[in-house]
């Protein structure tokens, strides 16, 4: 059966915004956090919180998207201290103005790092979780993997494949003692949506998504949704006949160009 109170947790994408908050939500006497980032001053700070915590922190400066810097690190930490619970948490947003396409460079980078770097962070897990019988994977995606939003296809994409890999992975490994599940979260106060002139509904803040995606993985819950209304929502929206769904973007607010990680 999955393990409901972690003792050892890896973190990407822990450096700021949902990442760090769910650092310090699991922070305490006794747990060993492993955080994962692409800035090791921010990282570094991270771990000073946690440690003040009374957590053991461990840093990996490591890009998600570098599938064997990242499976050497996670198997050298997985070494020292078998790890409970993984958070593929690090990820992208490339949001474009109504009408423009986003940049080649721009789609594939989210890629890589968005859907490549959820598997170069669970698929080092997954055998030693097998393994011992034990383990967690917790995976985050977005409302946005619930329909298809014209300002940001490749984001949309992205998480739509996180989703669906989450639950499947869900079902394979259910029978080996191993839980996974997949957040879908709404807005969420962090640097990756700073810059998002248009309204936010819902909004919160770091700290409280944190907190609920941990009670929801004690919980062992498939899929994690946030605000419930706007998951709900968002839902709905996806199951519109394409040309109603058009009619409704057309008439909605277009934000600005933006690409910033969380």
């Amino acid at each position: 059966m999955e393990e409901r109170n972690p003792r050892t947790v890896v973190i990407t994408g822990a450096s700021s915004g949902i990442g760090r908050s769910l650092a310090l939500e699991y922070s305490a006497p006794g747990v060993v956090i492993g955080l994962v980032g692409r800035d090791g001053r921010r990282l570094d700070q991270v771990a000073t919180a946690c440690r003040a915590r009374g957590a053991d922190a461990v840093t990996g400066v490591v890009d998600v998207s570098d599938r064997a810097g990242l499976d050497a690190w996670l198997r050298e930490f997985d070494r020292r201290h078998p790890v409970d619970l993984v958070v593929a948490n690090a990820g992208v947003l490339v949001r474009m103005p109504g009408g423009e396409v986003e940049p080649a460079d721009d789609a594939y980078r989210l890629m890589q790092i968005n859907v490549l770097g959820v598997l170069n962070t669970a698929q080092p897990m997954i055998a030693r979780m097998k393994e011992r019988g034990r383990g967690q994977l917790a995976l985050i995606a977005s409302v946005a993997a619930f329909t298809p939003l014209p300002h940001s296809p490749s984001y949309s994409a992205s998480k739509a494949a996180v989703l669906n890999y989450g639950l499947s992975l869900r079902a394979v490994l259910a029978h080996h003692g191993v839980g996974v599940s997949v957040v879908c979260c709404g807005f969420v106060e962090t640097p990756m949506i700073a810059d998002i002139k248009d309204p936010k509904p819902f909004n919160m803040t770091a700290e409280k998504a944190a907190l609920r995606i941990r009670r929801g993985l004690e919980q062992d819950r498939a899929v994690i949704m946030f605000p419930l209304f706007f998951a709900l929502m968002s839902r709905l929206d996806g199951l519109l006949p394409d040309r109603v769904r058009r009619f409704f973007y057309a008439h909605s607010q277009r934000g600005k160009a933006s690409a910033i990680n969380r």
